[in-house]
Order: structure tokens, then C-alpha cells, then sequence
């Protein structure tokens, strides 16, 4: 696996350059990056979805550090089913991220004090090459008539499910095209829609978190109107 991870690409599309703050709730937002490991793992060919679990099928390491330890951890645990580790793993998975954007030079941690004893983080970007390329592809996806790559289209679906249009820098009538641009790229794609198990297994896996996802966007945010 290379590149920029499915997960790191979602923070920074998440958090406002120069402010360094989260733009949307924290809780999708770290939903949707335990969604994004898990979907790359299964996009690696290293988890599917088997009896009602999740299953490492290959535990040969990505190079991706937080992939790498969320992989260990599948093999290591019980099986669960993809709502579960959704749960499961979103806890400290943000803070993981900004340490390796952090040490990657992509953003810089500024840790400030509030009312004198209140530590404060945020993640201005210091290298915003890494955030464009991932823009481009996402406009390129909404404009064009071509379809996607799988790791394109994979994350134009994590964007749809966790409501991210805004952070596109769409609103109005364009947010909905965005949106359904981005249904009709996840669908093309098999991430979302109906599961056919008797599909490929990545198709159905990637399928299956997503649902997850909505889910659990859905209950902490409440459907979308």
C-alpha cells in the first residue's frame, strides 16, 4: 500500500488549513476515519467479510502504521462485526493520525493554553500539496464522465456518508449535485446500495463498513433530511 492512507486524506479535507480546527462534528468525523482504515484493509486484500465478521484473510503488513496496527488487532481480537470495530476503533484514531501527519510535515501541532491551564491543539497545514492532489481527484470525480479510481471512488463515498459536501467548498444547489454525484460514483463503484455476497469479497466488505458507517453517522447526527 502506498500513498496517502484513505483516513489521512478525510482529516484534512476535515480540518480548516490555517485554523487547524475540525469543521464538522468529531464524532462522524472519527467514525468515518475508523470506516477509512478499515475499507483501505479490505481494499489492500487484507480483511473480509466472513460469516458475519470481519477476518484478516492476509496479515502480511501494509507499511502503514496505523493500517499496520489496525490489522494486528483484527487478527488478535474476537471475531466483530463491521458496526463493531467502527465502534471499536474510533476511540484515539484521530490523535493517532495528526502524529503521523504531524511527523509526515504535512501539518504542525500548536498546542495553545485557554483560560491559563486549558491545552488547546490545533493542525494548521504546513505541506497543502498533499490535500490538493486529494481535492483534484474528488473535482475531477464530480466533473468528470470518466469513473474514478477504487481509492477515489472509495473516498467519495466516505465523503457522502459522513455529509462532508461543505468541505468540498459547495453549497446550496451545488451541494446537491455534489451529493448526488458522489451516491452515483459509490454506487458505479459497488460501496454502497445492495450486497451481493457472491460478488468479490472486497466489494461486499467495503459495502458493509460503509452501511456500518451510515448507521452510526445517522445515530449520532440523526438521519439527513
Amino acid at each position: 500500500m502506498t500513498g496517502v492512507a484513505l483516513a489521512e486524506e478525510l482529516l484534512l479535507l476535515a480540518y480548516d488549513d490555517e485554523t487547524g480546527k475540525a469543521t464538522m462534528p468529531r464524532i462522524s468525523l472519527d467514525l468515518g476515519m475508523a470506516a477509512a482504515v478499515l475499507i483501505e484493509l479490505a481494499l489492500a486484500g487484507r480483511i473480509a467479510y466472513a460469516e458475519g465478521s470481519l477476518a484478516v484473510v492476509d496479515p502480511t503488513p501494509t507499511g502503514e502504521p496505523v493500517a499496520d496496527q489496525v490489522l494486528a488487532k483484527i487478527a488478535a481480537d474476537t471475531p466483530h462485526t463491521p458496526s463493531s470495530w467502527v465502534q471499536r476503533l474510533r476511540h484515539g484514531l484521530r490523535d493517532r493520525i495528526l502524529g503521523d501527519l504531524c511527523r509526515q510535515g504535512v501539518v504542525r501541532d500548536v498546542d495553545e493554553t485557554e483560560l491559563g491551564f486549558i491545552h488547546v491543539h490545533r493542525y494548521p497545514v504546513v505541506d497543502p500539496s498533499v490535500e490538493a492532489d486529494t481535492r483534484r481527484r474528488l473535482a475531477e470525480a464530480l466533473t468528470g464522465s470518466a469513473a474514478p479510481d477504487e481509492r477515489t471512488a472509495a473516498l467519495a463515498t466516505l465523503v457522502a456518508v459522513l455529509r462532508m459536501e461543505p468541505a468540498l467548498g459547495v453549497s446550496g444547489e451545488a451541494a446537491a449535485d455534489a451529493r448526488r454525484r458522489l451516491a452515483e460514483i459509490a454506487s458505479g463503484a459497488g460501496f454502497s446500495g445492495e450486497v451481493s455476497l457472491e460478488d468479490s469479497v472486497v466489494r461486499p466488505s467495503v459495502a458493509l463498513v460503509v452501511t456500518a458507517l451510515g448507521h452510526a453517522v445517522d445515530a449520532a447526527l440523526g438521519p439527513r433530511r
